[in-house]
């Protein structure tokens, strides 16, 4: 397919038959479906996913953004004035409001579309079921109660209810179960995805392990045993590769990889202002050199004159040294998460879900430390980074798991390492819930003793739905139920 795909309000019926690239060029209006297409709605939904935790086409700053400044991993060059707001605290309802609304306007609404098809598309409603669990979950770590049971009626209701965090938890459980079913009773007819999912390829084995990865996610969060127990009984067991999104980017204007887009350089090799203005934290820089830690070459950028980070919320650049903080001196992102720009989007890391496999088993009083360092080989193995088996044989604690009194701290503290600029948003969950890593600094433009727990709903749904908007909670105190 060599044109362009054009939609207004409509969305067209045509035959995919171009690569993965063309994914880039869709835009699927989900309020006016008249007949779907879910060859095309599946990659677009699948893109929105990707620039919801990375960033947005136009550079808007989205859930591993706030992260990485909520979890001390990223501050300021000299010079800049980029990131007033999350060096404050200042969580208002027009702080990150994009999590919120885009979550619903645009990813949600074209799974849904998926899951309303006939039997014919029963692979395609398996995906949808499992990535509206997916997006759910992060809506509840966000915010706590949000719209789900009403929220996707389209214009049947435009003020939904707020359902209660705990039972969205729940029932996401039991939809995720639900999906796995669908894809193992589908009929042999059952139409099955191919180039256009551009997560795992049609392979809907990876999609079960998906699914059962996304539900021991929900266990370890909510401390759930028994879904933790159901999702260690499920045979094809959990995601064995980092689960990455491609609708086929490219160096061209307007395809790039999201991260590299906001982070890395535009499409005349250009750094970006972003990239000069975004760089390490004191904290990180020196805690992965006391720990003699490869993967600091990866995720920080090395200048000339050796590893820089800088106070977050710094005010005074140049006291000691004038210009001792301006892009060229300081660690900016590096190479292990700005590789190219058609590198796959990460909304899933494989680390991520060792370490959720290791506190599980933890939990119930298992030995962990297979999956925990598993864990860090699966991390300096997306970064590019080698000698992990060195690095945990080190007689360190939070390293060597011999040499952790407190297990679950190492795991978390290794958990923030691995999502450092990747899915840096799961570890200020973990922080929230368990107060790991331990000393972790604020940024010393806030006003309180610590950082905040939950995000405020949008203005804008306050205006359109305030009749069923709760109150909103203190950002800092209002934990959300997973943490209490």
């Amino acid at each position: 397919m060599k044109n362009i795909i054009k939609y207004a309000n409509l969305l067209i019926v045509v035959l995919l038959l171009a690569s993965c690239e063309d994914f880039l060029d869709v835009n699927v209006d989900p309020n006016n479906p008249t007949v779907v297409t879910p060859e095309l709605v599946l990659p677009v939904a699948q893109k929105y996913s990707a620039n919801l935790i990375q960033a947005t086409d136009g550079g808007g700053r989205r859930a591993n953004t706030i992260g990485n400044m909520l979890m001390y991993n990223w501050s300021q060059s000299d010079g800049f004035a980029w990131y007033p707001d999350e060096f404050k605290y200042n969580v208002t309802s027009s702080f990150y409001t994009g999590i919120f609304s885009n979550s619903y306007t645009q990813s949600l609404k074209q799974y849904q579309i998926l899951t309303q098809l006939d039997e014919k598309f029963d692979n395609y409603k398996a995906i949808g079921m499992i990535m509206k669990a997916y997006h759910f979950q992060l809506l509840v770590d966000f915010y706590g109660d949000v719209p789900y049971t009403e929220a996707l009626l389209r214009k049947e209701n435009a003020t939904p209810v707020y359902d209660d965090a705990a039972f969205i938890y729940e029932d996401l459980v039991v939809q995720l179960s639900a999906a796995i079913e669908v894809i193992n009773n589908a009929p042999s007819s059952a139409v099955v995805p191919g180039t256009d999912d551009i997560m795992f390829g049609g392979d809907m084995t990876e999609w079960i392990k998906f699914a059962n990865t996304v539900k021991l996610r929900i266990g370890v969060r909510s401390s759930n045993s028994a879904v933790i127990s159901e999702a260690f009984a499920q045979s094809e067991g959990f995601i064995t590769s980092d689960v990455l999104v491609n609708p086929g980017y490219s160096k061209d204007a307007g395809k790039q990889n999201p991260f590299w887009n906001l982070y890395g350089a535009d499409e005349s090799e250009t750094l970006t202002l972003t990239s000069k203005a975004t760089c390490a934290t004191d904290f990180v820089i020196t805690y992965l050199q006391n720990t003699a830690d490869a993967r600091i070459d990866y995720l920080y950028e090395k200048p000339a004159t050796g590893h820089l980070g800088v106070v977050q919320g710094l005010l005074d650049y140049d006291t000691p040294v004038v210009d001792a903080y301006i892009p060229e001196n300081v660690s900016n992102i590096g190479p292990g998460l700005l590789k190219s720009e058609t590198m796959g989007a990460c909304i899933f890391t494989l680390a991520e879900s060792y370490f959720n496999q290791a506190e599980a088993v933890l939990s119930q009083g298992g030995d962990a430390q297979s999956l925990y360092e598993s864990g860090i080989e699966a991390s300096f193995d997306y970064l590019g980074a080698s000698g992990a088996s060195g690095y945990y044989a080190q007689p360190v604690a939070n390293v060597s798991w011999a040499n952790s009194s407190n297990k679950l701290e190492a795991i978390i503290t290794q958990k923030w390492i691995a999502t450092n600029g990747i899915t840096a948003e799961q570890s200020w969950f973990d922080y929230n819930r368990t107060g790991y890593p331990s000393n972790l600094p604020v940024s010393s433009q806030a006003s309180t003793s610590d950082r905040p727990v939950r995000l405020y709903y949008p203005a804008s749904e306050l205006s359109s739905n305030g009749g069923n908007v709760p109150s909103q909670p203190d950002a800092f105190t209002a934990k959300i139920f997973w943490a209490n």
